[in-house]
């Protein structure tokens, strides 16, 4: 799905999209200074040596998610991730607490106590991860030896964990402006910005290797050459579908008959989107930095050894997470039994299926197939490529985690657009002069 070149030209002449967008190029500009404000007490020269040893370990993961911010241990550092984690959480809880559950079928005031919560949750994992960041901070040098922290103790934690815990909470509330205010999903976009950030640094990167013959030119073709094919691949499967035929009863209400129409249903390959690859490596890398709480103990050492992104556990574990999430986010964003109860109450059936029970048991039958080819994409795109990032020794934001979430994010704000620009053809038409306006 694309927008089309009479509906680009049409984008800033409309004021409501032309406002939008500017709000969330504008906040999405003000978290991208916000990466370049650095946390008192740390040394910038240290702290980025020892980073650009750590690019394919799990400090590499979580640098590529806050969009560079860990690196230079600004007051964004713990980026999203944080309020991701709270989300999941208060998602599982949902589940074994009816009280949750009720919530969040109570509409606008349901969803805005979950919200609520789910602030108070992020604040509260802030203070832990930034607790456990400063701890582990403490501990670490970089590779010529010089300490990462210039007076370590508990001015320099305390200071840590506030301004950290500060830096999410403000994160946070850019994310909700620009879903609210803006145009796309404002969390995903910030993560969006990050990793886009980055790419020229990536390319760069690679460039410097080639030159320096660290990697061979016929390497670099083919790295380019799996890069696109991955590209395509991800586009061709974001946008596949699975079409269940429904067929519309005729019913005549007064003189009028209605009905007898042919559609179908759409059910996308990869429901969840992007959010199981988000959630999974929020929660994978969550144990990293409780292990920064007790950097002498030598069971902590040996699980963040353990969870080092190439490993074979911590590759199970992470495909384990987006195979579940994308059964779980589906089973929230998509209900077969109220489409079934829809498709009744306006006359609609799939045709060879009884109405009710039996085609919501088809939907949801239907819905689990493709799901499992659309965690099995999602879990081959972010996997197989950081394997082969890890073992060649490649800059980690050339993975497939990576690609996912900036062509997934893409393709999900220009359906915005283009729902935008739908929008204002409609009104175009019922506002009194319009038709009249559109035939000239």
């Amino acid at each position: 799905m694309a927008v089309s070149g009479a509906g680009a030209q049409n984008i800033l002449k409309i004021p409501e999209l032309r406002r939008r967008i500017l709000i969330t190029l504008a906040f999405l500009i003000v978290y991208r200074v916000g990466v370049h404000i650095p946390t008192p007490g740390v040394d910038g020269d240290a702290l980025a040596a020892f980073f650009a040893s750590q690019q394919n370990t799990i400090f590499g993961i979580f640098n590529m998610f806050s969009g560079g911010a860990l690196e230079r241990l600004s007051v964004f550092a713990l980026g999203i991730m944080p309020y991701i984690s709270a989300s999941i959480i208060l998602q599982l809880l949902r589940v074994v607490i009816p009280y949750l559950d009720r919530l969040s079928k109570e509409g606008e005031e349901g969803r805005k106590k979950i919200t609520q919560y789910t602030r108070y949750g992020t604040i509260l994992l802030s203070i832990v991860q930034g607790f456990g960041i400063s701890i582990g901070l403490e501990n670490m040098s970089s590779p010529g030896g010089a300490p990462i922290v210039i007076e370590p103790g508990w001015a320099f934690r305390l200071m840590t964990m506030i301004t950290l815990t500060a830096g999410t909470a403000f994160i946070m509330w850019i994310g909700e402006q620009i879903s609210e205010r803006g145009i796309g999903n404002g969390i995903s976009l910030i993560i969006f910005a990050g990793i886009v950030a980055r790419m020229p640094r990536a390319m760069g990167n690679t460039f410097r290797m080639m030159t320096a013959g660290e990697m061979g030119i016929f390497f670099v073709v083919l790295l380019c050459a799996l890069m696109i094919g991955v590209l395509a691949f991800i586009i061709f499967m974001e946008l596949g579908q699975r079409r269940i035929p429904v067929q519309y009863a005729k019913r005549v209400i007064g003189r009028r008959m209605y009905g007898g129409q042919s559609t179908h249903l759409p059910l996308k390959i990869n429901t969840a989107g992007v959010i199981p690859p988000i959630f999974a490596s929020s929660l994978i890398m969550f144990p990293s930095t409780i292990t920064g709480l007790f950097p002498d103990v030598l069971f902590m050492q040996t699980v963040t050894q353990m969870l080092a992104p190439g490993s074979l556990l911590y590759e199970l574990i992470f495909v384990g997470l987006i195979v579940f999430f994308c059964y779980f986010y589906t089973a929230i964003v998509f209900n077969p039994e109220d489409v079934a109860e829809n498709m009744k109450k306006y006359g609609g059936y799939i045709p060879g299926i009884r109405p009710g029970k039996r085609t919501a048991d088809y939907i949801d039958r239907v819905l689990s197939r493709i799901t499992l080819g659309g965690a099995a994409y999602v879990s081959a795109v972010c996997v197989l490529p950081s394997i082969l990032m890890t073992k060649f020794n490649v800059p980690f934001y050339f993975g497939g985690t990576a690609l996912l979430i900036v062509v997934g994010v893409s393709l999900d704000t220009v359906r915005q657009i283009e729902s935008h620009l739908i929008t204002r053809n409609y009104e175009g038409f019922m506002t009194p002069g319009g038709a009249k306006k559109k035939r000239r």
